[in-house]
């Protein structure tokens, strides 16, 4: 049903490209609200997306730990998804595992539009919670993530030179020191990101990204492949 429904849209709106720069003043009208229509049926189907995303995860996280008594470790690679658990830190010390109950919903919204590769959408749900809740370490991360996947190096740099600043969990202070390495080498200053590539290492050997930047940059500067915890980056 949704492979039919889906098909439908896509022929419809290759009909409207094909036809929209010829058309005069009110066809253009027309198209534009036809547009808008099939907009509303994406987002729609999107947020229905959404919401058994997160029942399903929520469910299968209950299975797998009934009493929720353990966070699980966070996991970042090329190959690993980057959907992290939304749970509330009830009796964990450190800021990083502490995701405020106002913050979670929109944390997990961010997180399905990050899934589709729908970036801005996912910056958008990110930056929110930055705003209510400045010392969520999570929403910075997949902010400053969504930001490298987006090529806006400053703000992801911005965000993750605080991450650093406030995060004291090896797996994400790793993560942010390889991403800033990553956006060195980007500008082609690789001294610098060798350097913060061995400082990530340091930080977090079982991080395996930084490692691989680093040989990339001393073995084939010229062509680089840069990954920084959620993907793979080709820089030419």
């Amino acid at each position: 049903m949704f492979q039919h429904m889906f098909a439908s849209m896509n022929e419809m709106l290759d009909q409207i490209m094909g036809q929209y720069e010829k058309a005069g003043a009110q066809e253009k009208k027309q198209y534009e609200e036809q547009l808008n229509e099939l907009k509303k049926v994406s987002d729609t189907f999107i947020e229905q997306w959404l919401e058994f995303e997160e029942k399903f995860a929520d469910f299968k996280e209950r299975q797998a730990n009934p009493d929720l008594s353990e966070v699980p470790e966070i996991m970042a690679s090329p190959s690993t998804d980057m959907k992290l658990p939304v749970i509330a830190a009830v009796s964990c010390n450190a800021a990083d595992l502490e995701i405020p109950d106002e913050a979670a919903e929109i944390i997990s919204k961010g997180q399905g539009y990050y899934k589709l590769f729908m970036f801005r959408q996912a910056a958008l749900q990110f930056q929110t919670v930055i705003v209510q809740s400045p010392e969520c370490n999570l929403a910075r991360l997949f902010l400053g993530m969504t930001h490298m996947h987006l090529q806006n190096w400053n703000e992801a740099q911005r965000h993750f030179q605080l991450l650093i600043a406030l995060t004291d969990f090896p797996k994400w202070l790793a993560m942010g020191y390889n991403a800033l390495g990553c956006i060195q080498a980007v500008h082609m200053n690789l001294a610098q990101a060798e350097q913060l590539f061995k400082k990530a290492y340091d930080v977090c050997p079982s991080f395996k990204d930084a490692l691989n930047n680093l040989k990339s940059c001393q073995e084939t500067p010229q062509q680089l492949s840069l990954y920084f915890g959620s993907t793979e980056l080709c820089c030419l």
